[in-house]
């Protein structure tokens, strides 16, 4: 009678190990597998967490999901990316009013909160705050939200055309920086085809005594500012007139349009209500 090999009916742990594909599992000294203590630890995480809810029942277990959702919708709005509305046309039409976005605020460097108070209410305080490292700095051609200068408690969004030391000048509506002619953006527009002539001063330039919004400048932008416009250069409220914008104001740089709502269109045609051809679009 032959005898069978004793190693075909018990294996040893190095046969174990040199089979992979019929024993997967790593084995360690104790016999236990990495995936084995995984799913052990899984499941002794798993009762305690049963087991705090059952303590505190369902109505108190239901507040504290809610608090840890609000709180990390809140660190992901704060440190990464942030929804905007569009609620005017200065920037057509590379944005139309009802365009929501997402904004990077990671990019030009997190911003903490500098404000404590009541949500969509003026109820509330001031506190310092503080700017971490940047990636980048904004550069002539990014579309930024920003603190609007004469009232931080708003938000804006223009497009950068000038960053500090260099000289903007503008000439019959067209776009010059340090002597180079900036075209139009591809969405951009002029609406209105009259033009100011140089020799008339409008009262709410800025800085007094620039010129008009059709015939601006020179002017040099200060070092640690920027010089913003919108799209829609004859209808928009912009560093013509409220000023250069310090850096210590930007919140951001425009992302994506990820939802677009035309509020104009009739209730009787509620299927064009929503643009769906501007779903996800990327902002440039």
């Amino acid at each position: 009678m032959s005898k069978k090999n004793p190693k075909k009916n018990n294996p040893s742990k190095a046969d174990i190990v040199s089979n992979p594909t019929e024993n997967p599992d790593i084995i360690e000294a104790d016999g236990l597998s990495l995936w084995s203590r995984y799913r052990a630890w899984r499941k002794r995480v798993h009762i305690a967490q049963e087991e705090k809810r059952r303590r505190r029942g369902w109505l108190l277990d239901w507040v504290y999901t809610i608090v840890e959702v609000v709180l990390i919708v809140f660190v992901i709005r704060v440190t990464a990316v942030e929804a905007f509305r569009i609620p005017t046309g200065s920037m057509e039409n590379t944005l139309l009013v009802g365009d929501f976005l997402l904004v990077n605020k990671f990019v030009y460097g997190i911003r903490t909160p500098d404000w404590i108070g009541v949500p969509f209410t003026n109820i509330g305080f001031s506190i310092p705050y503080a700017r971490l490292p940047v990636i980048s700095d904004p550069k002539p051609g990014d579309i930024l939200v920003f603190r609007y200068p004469h009232n931080q408690r708003i938000n804006y969004i223009k497009r950068c055309v000038a960053v500090g030391g260099q000289t903007v000048v503008i000439k019959n509506k067209r776009l010059f920086v340090d002597g180079e002619e900036i075209p139009l953006p591809t969405n951009g527009k002029l609406a209105d085809p009259r033009v100011i002539p140089p020799h008339i001063r409008m009262p709410h330039i800025s800085p007094p005594g620039a010129g008009n919004k059709d015939n601006y400048g020179p002017v040099t932008v200060p070092e640690g500012f920027y010089m913003m416009m919108g799209d829609n250069r004859d209808n928009s409220a912009d560093s013509r007139f409220w000023g250069f914008l310090d850096e210590r104001l930007v919140l951001g740089k425009a992302l994506i349009i990820y939802f677009s709502w035309d509020k104009t269109t009739p209730l009787y045609r509620f299927w064009e209500l929503v643009r769906w051809n501007r779903f996800c679009r990327l902002i440039r």
